[in-house]
């Protein structure tokens, strides 16, 4: 070969990784034709079959339902993202033996993993694991090695994408992102509200609800606590917490409920709501208007926002670097 005839690495590393998949392709006569019409991706020395995907895509695929067009434009999605997904993982795992990271160590952490879930899980009866093993047709082989492979991905993902040491959130651009994005921060009008809850039952006569919660209004405009009179009256969920709902807006309630409630002031409380499956009382204990949250409010929310985006940046980066320096085909 003469000098400069293959001045891309990176292109040689390529036809030797698709030189061992052809080369394993063609083991046995009838195993080949099976798994070359079968192929849907080759990563390097793996293959990543149709039968992977589509098992893949089976156990999550939707109902089909009346739209056929939607159905297959969403089994389309769900093929292309477990493509990707097996795409990745092969190139991870190919990473990892070409970085030299396998060890003697990791085979033992793996064994000793293993032998902690039998003794968790299975009392340390090996034999109880394999049945259950079997009976989700796998071997002990097949489990130990997809647990190997999660936890190489795993490990390979947090040293390369998502391991804190390597992201930093400085202040001044969690103070950029709010103040260029303050729309989500925005707080409808709200009331901090109790309620009682009367039920209209059936096998009571009309008016039974309406009647009895016109007795507990009565109580509680003569002085009984209002959070008392609902411990003891309200079916609603929040009975035991005095008919406290917290910060309410407009979109949780029924419009019957929550014009009501939105035109008291605080301190005030409603008369009878009467509605077909109950009577209600409302008692408004303070008011929040429309507003902007705070900076010093949404700081660390807006910290976990560009952390998260700056891991999947970081992890976009890697696997194309993978990608650019490994032989990928798609058939």
């Amino acid at each position: 070969m003469s000098p400069g005839r293959f001045r891309n690495i990176g292109a040689v590393k390529k036809l030797l990784c698709f030189f061992a998949v052809v080369a394993s392709l063609l083991q046995g006569r009838n195993a080949r034709a099976e798994v070359v019409n079968g192929v849907a991706v080759v990563v390097c020395d793996s293959v990543i079959t149709l039968g992977e995907i589509k098992s893949e895509v089976a156990e999550r695929a939707p109902g089909a339902g009346t739209d056929r067009a939607r159905y297959e434009q969403q089994l389309q999605k769900l093929y292309d993202q477990a493509m990707e997904r097996r795409v990745e993982e092969k190139l991870i795992l190919h990473d990892f033996v070409s970085s030299g990271y396998l060890t003697n160590v990791l085979e033992a952490f793996i064994d000793d993993e293993i032998r902690r879930e039998i003794k968790k899980n299975y009392g340390g009866d090996r034999a109880v694991f394999d049945k259950t093993l079997e009976a989700k047709g796998q071997t002990y082989e097949m489990y130990r090695r997809q647990e190997r492979e999660d936890f190489i991905i795993r490990a390979m993902n947090y040293q390369n994408s998502s391991n804190p040491h390597k992201i930093i959130i400085s202040p001044l651009k969690i103070e950029q992102y709010y103040q260029t994005n303050k729309d989500e921060f925005k707080v409808e009008d709200e009331v901090k509200l109790r309620m009682i809850v009367i039920p209209q039952s059936a096998d009571d006569a009309p008016g039974t609800a309406k009647a009895l919660a016109e007795e507990i209004l009565a109580k509680i405009n003569s002085g009984v606590p209002f959070a008392e009179m609902a411990k003891v009256n309200s079916a609603g969920l929040q009975r035991t917490e005095g008919g406290d709902r917290g910060w309410v807006n407009h979109s949780l309630f029924k419009a019957a409920l929550a014009d009501v409630a939105f035109s008291l002031k605080p301190g005030q409380r409603s008369g009878v709501i009467e509605l077909p499956e109950a009577c209600y009382l409302l008692q408004v204990d303070d008011v929040r208007p429309a507003h902007i949250r705070d900076l010093k409010e949404v700081r660390a929310e807006i910290e976990r926002t560009l952390t998260s985006k700056e891991n999947l940046r970081l992890r976009e980066l890697w696997i194309q670097r993978l990608k650019n320096k490994s032989y990928v085909q798609y058939y």
